[in-house]
């Protein structure tokens, strides 16, 4: 009886579940997770860093003064700089979702969503690994401003980089949600090329919206990542162009873009079905 008595009092009784599941960890799980799959598939780095310079180089030298003395004072190649900056971070956030749909068919995301950790926790690391290339690659390209005569400072600096991540952000989130949806790696390409490149082209990356003919000069205002190109613009360009959309505007609305796609993420990975 006493021996009972003891044993009673002695082992300790297990801690109550409290129900909610994991967040930061995992999130930084899934987040180191998706830099370090990244850079270990060396071809996905060529693709990501060397079709942009393409573009900028072949496209850029080709129209070559043409834009003197037009909406915008310098050089196509000066002009089209900040476009091969957010195509390179429009290409990284692309190649980084197609890992949504390897996980899925390799079941590691059955895995992780049976696990006790929250739904968001699954969202902030994808996303934010994304994110985090496409603002690390953005930078890179960023490095190669001084060889057009463009000089940034500290303060520069410092926008640049918050400017790169709100747009890596919301183009990542954005991605992630179709790639949440779909099964396919063809058909994510296709939606891709379908949503993101033009969104890319109606950006002002090609050509000025004061140039535009009228309901492709709409369209152009009414994308958001025009607004992104414009803030990165006003950043990099001293004095800024005259009929770009003041900083505040442009950070505004990039934000608010981001804040929406993210939100479109969590309802979906919210899903039962999902």
């Amino acid at each position: 009886m006493a021996s009972q008595q003891l044993v009673t009092t002695v082992v300790p009784e297990a801690p109550a579940a409290t129900g909610r599941p994991g967040f930061w960890l995992p999130g930084a799980t899934l987040w180191w997770r998706e830099l370090v799959r990244f850079y270990r598939q060396r071809s996905r780095v060529a693709a990501t860093v060397g079709t942009p310079l393409l573009f900028w180089l072949l496209i850029g030298l080709g129209f070559g003064d043409s834009f003197r003395g037009g909406p915008m004072p310098m050089s196509y190649l000066e002009y089209f700089f900040p476009g091969t900056i957010l195509l390179v971070v429009l290409f990284t956030s692309i190649f980084s979702n197609m890992s949504v749909i390897e996980d899925r068919r390799e079941g590691f995301l059955l895995s992780v969503l049976v696990a006790p950790i929250s739904r968001g926790a699954v969202v902030m690391g994808k996303v934010m690994g994304g994110a985090t290339l496409a603002m690390a690659q953005g930078l890179i390209y960023v490095a190669l401003a001084p060889l057009l005569g463009i000089r940034i400072g500290a303060g520069q600096a410092v926008e640049v980089i918050g400017i790169l991540f709100l747009v890596s952000i919301a183009l990542t989130a954005l991605g992630f949600y179709f790639a949440w949806r779909l099964d396919s790696v063809q058909g994510f390409h296709g939606i891709m090329n379908l949503l993101l490149l033009p969104m890319w082209l109606l950006s002002g990356a090609l050509f000025p919206v004061a140039g535009a003919h009228s309901w492709i000069g709409w369209v152009m205002r009414a994308n958001p990542l025009t607004y992104g190109l414009a803030a990165l613009r006003r950043v990099l360009y001293q004095p800024p162009p005259a009929d770009a959309p003041s900083l505040a505007v442009s950070v505004g609305v990039m934000a608010g873009f981001g804040l929406l796609a993210v939100w479109a993420g969590l309802r979906e990975v919210g899903k039962p079905s999902a």
